[in-house]
């Protein structure tokens, strides 16, 4: 099945209205999806298909609202808890927010190991079996993820060197990330995607690191002029789910989900491989510059910062990081 970005959101929207239509408005059970960013981002338009798949499937017995831009106040790191008390059905979570709970989620987000979008992947097929069994360790169901594309730096000026880096106020989205940028001589600052746009108007920070996509998302080229490809990381978001819920269900629609879930999980791995070049088109489009690749020395600057970082991952993780990172390893 082929599906297209800019179709998407119109393509979820059909679904649902065809189902109302045969079966009126009257649904069985109606579930709300906490998602922080906005419905144009990536994740967003894969949450909403996933929902309309969701009804399709289930012949309208199951409707699912997602509620984007944190509209129902919870923040990633909400998600967690939220879901797994049953304050709501489900969420789409980035797992890298998720590292004080399980440093495995920490995996993904590691910088440099996983650069690209087919590396990410293969990276997410190894480790998906120790994601799930922390979220049902915690009252909850892993459904699928989908990845980020490869992470850079959105500024008001390009990052090409070290000395580019130093005393500059760059959001972070995780520990490790803003360990590694104070390392450099960065002035990290860790912040919720959703207080990023107030930081930067204020001038809070400088910069962000953060996906093509994501910054596109929320059209930051009304506060930064470049973008810096830096490809840091290729982070995973979640979709995660009550486990009592789930258990409340049968067969059946445990199987009707888990189907939409592998169609939602197949069309976010394609639009992220697909969506680098449509939004460095769109960056460029509002005047923004886009440097697509940076000098070998500044390359091999940042993976001698990051080395440390993994191995130190890696010997806090122990057994589970030695078996996913062997395998990964070995297929490169």
């Amino acid at each position: 099945m082929t599906f297209t970005a800019g179709k998407l959101t119109k393509q979820a929207s059909a679904i649902a209205l065809s189902v109302f239509a045969l079966i009126g408005p009257a649904f069985a059970d109606a579930w709300d999806m906490s998602n922080e960013f906005p419905p144009n981002s990536l994740h967003g338009q894969v949450a909403d298909f996933f929902a309309g798949k969701v009804a399709e499937n289930t012949g309208g017995d199951i409707a699912i609202t997602v509620h984007h831009g944190g509209a129902l106040g919870y923040k990633t790191l909400d998600h967690f808890d939220a879901v797994g008390d049953g304050a709501i059905q489900l969420a789409t979570s980035p797992l890298s927010a998720w590292l004080g709970i399980d440093p495995i989620f920490q995996l993904s987000a590691l910088p440099f190991l996983a650069p690209t979008t087919e590396d990410a992947r293969r990276l997410y097929d190894l480790a998906k079996p120790e994601y799930a069994k922390v979220l049902e360790d915690n009252g909850q169901l892993f459904l699928f993820a989908t990845p980020w594309p490869p992470s850079g730096f959105w500024g008001k000026k390009g990052f090409e060197s070290a000395a580019d880096l130093e005393g500059v106020k760059i959001r972070t989205f995780d520990v490790t990330a803003t360990e590694l940028l104070k390392g450099v001589g960065a002035f990290p600052i860790k912040l919720a995607w959703s207080d990023v746009p107030a930081q930067l108007s204020t001038n809070a920070i400088d910069a962000v690191l953060t996906s093509a996509n994501g910054g596109v998302g929320v059209q930051l080229w009304e506060l930064q002029s470049h973008f810096t490809q830096i490809n840091y990381s290729s982070g995973l978001q979640a979709v995660h789910m009550n486990r009592d819920i789930w258990d409340g269900l049968t067969q059946e629609r445990q199987a009707e989900i888990l189907a939409a879930a592998a169609e939602a999980e197949t069309l976010g791995w394609q639009l992220a491989a697909d969506s680098i070049a449509k939004d460095f088109a769109t960056m460029r489009e509002h005047k923004m510059t886009v440097i697509e690749s940076v000098p070998a020395e500044f390359t091999k600057f940042l993976d001698d910062a990051a080395s440390p970082i993994v191995a130190e991952w890696s010997a806090k993780i122990g057994d589970r990081a030695a078996t996913v990172l062997t395998a990964y390893r070995a297929g490169k």
